[in-house]
């Protein structure tokens, strides 16, 4: 099969590549689409040991059936799908528990595991969702990133945010902000460096964008909430100065969730957080459920997760990672369609 393959450190190419082998309760999947995930982009930039080369990468995909493990039931030949980017066991606590996202032995697709960087991946058939029929493979292969967006919703609902703001206006931050709108009705900010980006978060519902490059992302948040903060902070960006932005700018008794994986600061001082009973949460990927939740999101036309996207055949490949990479204008997204 044909597969954007990573060979070695710095390097990218379109090249031939075995067929992947399936096991008793796996498919072999026929990828149709598949997203460049903002963590593929930084490893790679990085050469992170998270993703040891030689490698396919690619963890946000749907594709069709083209054929079934013996053990695998429920799915025929031809059967439209998307999968959850990370496998689970399905037999440790946090699994036990329905934190699957969390299992102590997750694999990664592109990571742990062969990717959808190719024509075909093989997928535990636990892993798939089937796709709504009126979804296009474009739209689909976004329910991962969208449903990590749910997660966030899913796991601070109890907070009952009415104001939250996004740092970062790239792929899970757009996603981020959609999710809140949609499933919660409550005022969105977003905040970026870049103008172009600013405006597709406005052209998405955000009901005031920041440029944090040219104004102070806590002053500007102070003069929209009349001093009083924001409820909730997704730092989609996590580096030192957007954690810091983030405890900055909630309220006394916010809270900050952190999903942005550019750097591993350690930027806070515990003062700053418990004298002010101030919450920081992390949160990881998303669970099954929350896959098929995006799907349907996406379906019902809640939630834009096209328009802004860019679409690359698997020829142009390496483009499609480096013009990401580069992130030139309005280049926000990259996806590859087989």
């Amino acid at each position: 099969m044909k597969a954007l393959f990573y060979p070695e450190y710095n390097k990218l190419t379109v090249t031939e590549r075995p067929l992947p082998h399936f096991s008793a309760d796996e498919v072999l999947l026929n990828v149709s689409a598949c997203g460049i995930c903002g963590s593929e982009l930084e490893t790679f930039k990085n050469q992170s040991p998270r993703r040891v080369p030689p490698l396919i990468m690619g963890h946000e995909f749907c594709g069709t059936v083209e054929k079934m493990g013996a053990n695998v039931v429920g799915y025929a030949k031809g059967d439209r799908v998307a999968s959850n980017s990370v496998v689970s066991c399905g037999t440790c606590d946090p699994c036990k528990r329905g934190l699957t996202n969390l299992c102590k032995n997750r694999q990664v697709f592109g990571m742990h595991r062969g990717g959808a960087f190719g024509e075909y991946v093989n997928v535990p058939a636990h892993c798939l969702v089937p796709m709504p029929e009126k979804i296009t493979p474009q739209a689909a292969c976004m329910a991962e990133p969208l449903a990590n967006g749910i997660h966030i919703v899913n796991l601070t609902r109890h907070l009952n945010p009415q104001k939250v703001l996004v740092i970062g206006a790239g792929p899970i931050g757009l996603v981020t902000q959609q999710a809140f709108q949609a499933l919660l009705g409550v005022p969105v900010y977003v905040a970026d460096l870049r103008n172009e980006r600013l405006a597709i978060a406005r052209k998405l519902g955000a009901v005031a964008t920041i440029n944090s490059a040219q104004e102070d992302l806590v002053a500007a948040i102070d003069r929209f909430t009349g001093q009083e903060g924001i409820d909730l902070v997704v730092d989609a960006v996590g580096n030192f100065q957007t954690n810091q932005q983030a405890l900055k700018a909630i309220r006394p008794g916010g809270a900050i969730v952190l999903i942005g994986l550019h750097e591993n600061s350690q930027p806070f001082f515990t003062y700053d957080i418990i004298l002010a009973e101030k919450q920081i949460i992390g949160t990881y990927a998303a669970t099954q459920q929350e896959i098929n939740e995006s799907l349907h999101l996406i379906a019902s036309g809640q939630v834009d997760v096209t328009s802004w996207v860019h679409y690359y055949a698997l020829d142009d490949g390496v483009a499609a990672f480096t013009d990401m990479l580069t992130a030139k204008a309005d280049h926000v997204k990259s996806v590859i369609l087989f």
